[in-house]
């Protein structure tokens, strides 16, 4: 907010509800449930900030979501809440195109594809405006802050990271959900409420672009960026899935990259090229049918990918891959062997774990149209 406050001329906010990761839910709660906590954080942010438009962007596939937001909207309108216009938009729902550079291409009329920076939007964004964009649960929290006071809100979280967090918990557990909890709540605490069940074996933290870890590393650190980040983790979208035992992990994760190269937007080699044969690669592993040095290869290619994308997309599949070779490295060398691994041997069949969202406008439309 000081970032854009600090910029001359019209400003703009932003309220990102895409929630483009497959495995979190939390957005689309929070929305579904408490539509006006998340309008008065972003009205509330364009005051302070002088901002005469809100733009709330969610995704279009989202029609039941929409209507709600249109419907809160439209009570708002009627009863003469808000000095500022808000307008709800149904954006492409493709991976990245929740990252802000594609939304605010997009609010631009260009493609839900993201851009380089510099420019980042809190400098020259919708309309070359400075421009401020959050998470609609940030907004909420401004809401409830506004409304309640720092004191309050700090009575819970950390000291350096204060406040709750929604996290999405599936998987291996009784009751999965989307549960508000408090920053730094230890993991083995967050799956009790999910009541986690005892012969869970690996937990995948932050979401597609999280990082995989063995249950009994991780249960005793506090949910929380800080504490996360010595063991390679982040809380990321909040998210916390649970395996199996009668799940493997590699083809859990094979089928994720393969649909993260498939939700490539396609402006540079590495998403273009390296994703997808770094897909293969991990398909061949998880499948017991290596042809050649695949470990060698995807080793190669994943140092090669990373870091050279035009946006975090193929540093997010890289992520995920190598933490999965490390987590389930007993796998990798029965895999390697062609035995059937450790995993699928605990349980009687192997089913998928993390969703992959299905067929979408891409299969039956062109590409731009897709994008557009």
């Amino acid at each position: 907010m000081r970032s854009v406050a600090s910029r001359r001329g019209p400003t703009v906010v932003v309220a990102n509800g895409m929630e483009s990761e497959p495995a979190s839910e939390k957005d689309k709660a929070l929305l579904a449930r408490a539509p006006h906590l998340v309008l008065d954080g972003a009205v509330l942010a364009a005051t302070a900030i002088g901002a005469g438009t809100v733009h709330l962007c969610l995704p279009r596939s989202g029609e039941r979501l929409i209507a709600v937001a249109r419907q809160a909207v439209a009570d708002r309108l009627r009863l003469g809440m808000d000095r500022v216009g808000i307008e709800v938009h149904g954006m492409p729902h493709g991976y990245v195109s929740s990252e802000e550079t594609s939304v605010v291409h997009w609010l631009n009329g260009g493609e839900a594809k993201p851009t380089a920076v510099p420019p980042r939007p809190y400098d020259k964004g919708v309309g070359g405006r400075p421009t401020l964009l959050d998470n609609v649960e940030t907004l909420a929290h401004v809401a409830l802050i506004a409304r309640f006071g720092p004191a309050w809100f700090r009575q819970a979280g950390l000291g350096d990271a204060p406040g709750t967090m929604l996290t999405t918990i599936s998987g291996a557990v009784e009751a999965p959900g989307v549960y508000e909890i408090e920053v730094g709540t230890p993991i083995g605490e967050v799956l009790a409420r999910s009541r986690a069940r005892p012969n869970a074996g690996a937990l995948l933290i932050g979401g597609y672009f999280g990082t995989w870890h063995d249950a009994q590393d991780v249960i005793g650190l506090p949910m929380a960026a800080t504490a996360l980040g010595p063991v390679g983790a982040s809380p990321g979208a909040g998210v916390l899935v649970a395996l199996p035992p009668d799940a493997c992990g590699l083809a859990e994760t094979a089928g994720v990259l393969a649909w993260l190269a498939d939700q490539r937007a396609g402006q540079c080699g590495p998403c273009m090229f390296g994703l997808p044969a770094i897909a293969d690669d991990f398909a061949q592993l998880a499948t017991g049918r290596p042809k050649g040095p695949v470990l060698d290869r995807l080793d190669r290619r994943l140092s090669t990918v990373i870091g050279r994308g035009a946006c975090r997309h193929p540093d997010g599949a890289v992520r995920l891959a190598r933490s999965a070779l490390r987590a389930f490295g007993a796998d990798v060398k029965s895999h390697m062997s062609r035995r059937v691994c450790l995993s699928a041997r605990r349980g009687e069949h192997r089913r998928t774990v993390l969703p992959i969202p299905g067929p979408t406008d891409r299969d039956r439309s062109t590409d731009q149209e897709v994008w557009r």
